[in-house]
């Protein structure tokens, strides 16, 4: 009997490495010499890094960037010198973690430490990037990190613009005579999983610009910023913003990684599949054990359990979902394509304390899974 284990984390409770560990713990109980391989995934958000780091054998770099507010910080990023591939998210740098609430207005921020951080990345070597652009405090179109890479952002007398929210409606033209000579050498692969235009009623700003900060009256004005800077984009790279999607993502870098890095957008799961090369490891499972936190109808678009699901269809593997609470129905759950669904919540218990146990209940759920396909 061959396992493959493959969960997204339990937020707050359990790493995927850890959920990995409770499974293989209450297989062994029932197959003590099954075939087992621990491959903890995750979708582009946090915890991203740490699974990511697990497959390329990547180290950890750190450097002094600009945060949101350019002020200087240390950010970190991976990079695995023998593949020349490096994990950036932009949260590290341009992310609203880094922000006192009284400090939060997108119309000020800037992704100008994001940019530092590919700069740096591609200054050690780096011929592949992967960008993980989820958490951002920003609605500047990707402006502060294609700055720091060399672009120019002019408005009226071409005057150099500040690459921030508020200075997207003045621009006028770009200058890339001066971007980084290195830029044009490395593939660039954005993890997206959002749909949102560039702009319009589901566009970066009215979507995304209050959690960020932004007043309903600075919203307008940074959604009319985002439709000036794509006609820019549009006449000086024939690129149409509007018609991608996902080019507002992160407060527009979405869109403006197309333009300014040429990145594909792809969702976060699937590059962490690719890069756990996770198709060619299931080829010959019977059974893969995945989970993650809160089973719901969220699950079923673009999360890491969606993402094995797709894997196990096209490979004809049962998928089994051990899960910290679980709210489908059973017609949910067939059209989903999950075999086993079960919550690991054992006895009537508060939130808190079905977290502080969820390892045990792991191993319980997994044993008792392993005993009904015996």
């Amino acid at each position: 009997m061959k396992f493959v284990i493959a969960p997204d984390k339990f937020k707050g409770s359990l790493t995927g490495f850890e959920f990995c560990d409770a499974v293989e713990e209450g297989l062994r109980h029932v197959f003590n010499d099954a075939k087992i391989t621990k491959m903890p995934l995750a979708d582009g958000g946090d915890g991203t890094i740490d699974v990511v780091k697990h497959y390329i054998q990547g180290e950890k770099v750190a450097i002094t960037v600009n945060d949101p507010l350019f002020r200087p910080i240390s950010a970190s990023y991976l990079y695995a010198a023998e593949t020349h591939i490096a994990y950036i998210e932009m949260a590290e740098a341009s992310g609203l973690k880094l922000l006192e609430d009284a400090d939060r207005n997108c119309m000020n921020t800037t992704t100008f430490g994001t940019g530092e951080l590919i700069a740096d990345a591609l200054e050690r070597g780096a011929k592949e990037i992967i960008l993980g652009i989820g958490g951002s405090a920003t609605n500047d179109g990707g402006m502060g990190m294609a700055n720091a890479l060399g672009y120019r952002f002019l408005g009226d007398f071409s005057k150099e613009l500040e690459p921030i929210g508020s200075s997207l409606n003045r621009v006028k033209s770009i200058d890339a005579s001066q971007v980084h000579p290195l830029l044009a050498n490395a593939k660039f692969k954005i993890a997206c999983d959002v749909s949102n235009p560039f702009y319009g009623e589901n566009g970066a700003a009215k979507i995304y610009g209050a959690q960020k900060g932004a007043s309903t009256e600075e919203i307008e004005i940074l959604d009319k910023g985002l439709k000036n800077f794509a006609k820019v984009a549009l006449d000086t790279y024939d690129i149409n913003l509007q018609k991608i999607k996902g080019s507002g993502a992160a407060g527009g870098i979405g869109g403006g990684a197309i333009i300014f890095l040429r990145g594909e957008l792809t969702s976060g799961i699937d590059l962490v599949k690719e890069l756990a090369h996770f198709d060619e490891a299931i080829a010959d499972a019977d059974w893969i054990i995945t989970g993650e936190g809160q089973l719901d109808e969220q699950t079923l678009s673009g999360k890491t359990i969606n993402g094995v699901v797709i894997s196990a269809k096209q490979n004809n593997v049962s998928v089994a979902a051990l899960c910290g609470s679980v709210s489908i129905s059973i017609e949910q759950q067939e059209k989903f394509g999950l075999a086993y669904v079960n919550s690991i919540v054992r006895g009537i218990s508060t939130l808190p304390q079905a977290m502080a146990s969820s390892y045990t209940n792991l191993v319980n759920a997994s044993y008792n899974f392993a005993k009904l396909i015996q």
